[in-house]
């Protein structure tokens, strides 16, 4: 996927995790490692569900976990994937 692709999402996705995290995301880069940062696991599901709600997509249990929220970018990845 490109990395516009993944980029015009980021937005979006940083709102949902200021909303929803718990946790501030104001100087975060996409990269950056939100459980670093301070997202939990119990986070994790309300980001799920609000991402879901907003991207109309639903998350297969073999992407819920780290790997697929680690980042800003990887959840744009994993968003993109199931959009498609």
């Amino acid at each position: 996927m490109s990395e516009a692709a993944v980029s015009t999402l980021i937005p979006d996705i940083k709102e949902i995790l200021a909303q929803h995290g718990r946790f501030p995301v104001e100087n975060l880069s996409g990269a950056d490692d939100l459980y670093n940062a301070g997202l939990t696991s119990l986070a994790t599901v309300a980001v799920m569900l609000a991402l879901e709600d907003k991207f109309n997509v639903e998350f297969p249990d073999t992407m819920i976990g780290r790997r697929t929220f680690r980042s800003m970018e990887s959840i744009a990845e994993a968003i993109t994937q199931l959009a498609a």
